[in-house]
């Protein structure tokens, strides 16, 4: 969880691997028309975003659920996740503790599985400035450097929630790894 341009998608690929556990990016589940704003300098509304945040959290329960009713699963069910998640609020409906007024699941969709996925966070901290300095280096990504003001201006650090992990972004993906896995 974080800002973009903080790695959230760097540190889901090293847990994946060490946790072999699936991953899903949650970039990828934005709808278009989210993707066409961002990609023209547009911030999301709420109104944008909470389709969206409940989709991954629906998408992530289909998956568990699917693990939990494969016999040959031998582990507790769990799915990687990244999203920036910056309110409280988004946070929430990602734990499955809240629900957009309104919603209107996709109609490709479930409604939500009956498995109860517990939602942990890992929230990648830093300066705006290493932050911009990174954005402004990617190539081929929607969420242009102009953009990193408007989610720094939406962010509520999850710091002190119950499920959050903070790691440094100054930190390797190695380490910020190790730290994930001890705390969570």
């Amino acid at each position: 969880q974080g800002v973009a341009g903080t790695g959230k998608t760097t540190l889901a690929r090293a847990l994946e691997a060490r946790l072999d556990m699936p991953y899903v990016e949650g970039d990828a589940l934005h709808p278009a028309a989210n993707i066409a704003k961002m990609s023209a300098g547009i911030p999301l509304t709420d109104a944008d975003r909470e389709p969206w945040l409940e989709l991954i959290r629906t998408t992530a329960e289909h998956m568990a659920a699917s693990q939990q009713a494969d016999p040959s699963f031998a582990r507790r069910p769990g799915v990687l996740v990244t999203c920036s998640a910056l309110r409280g609020y988004y946070r929430d409906i990602l734990r499955g503790t809240r629900a957009p007024p309104g919603l209107q699941l996709p109609e490709h969709l479930e409604p939500p599985a009956p498995y109860r996925l517990p939602a942990y966070f890992v929230y990648i901290k830093g300066s705006r400035e290493v932050i911009m300095d990174r954005i402004s280096k990617r190539e081929g990504h929607y969420m242009k450097p102009g953009m990193l003001d408007s989610q720094l201006q939406t962010l509520e650090s999850p710091e002190g929630e119950d499920g959050v992990v903070v790691v440094p972004l100054e930190a390797s993906t190695e380490e910020q790894a190790d730290i994930a896995i001890r705390e969570l």
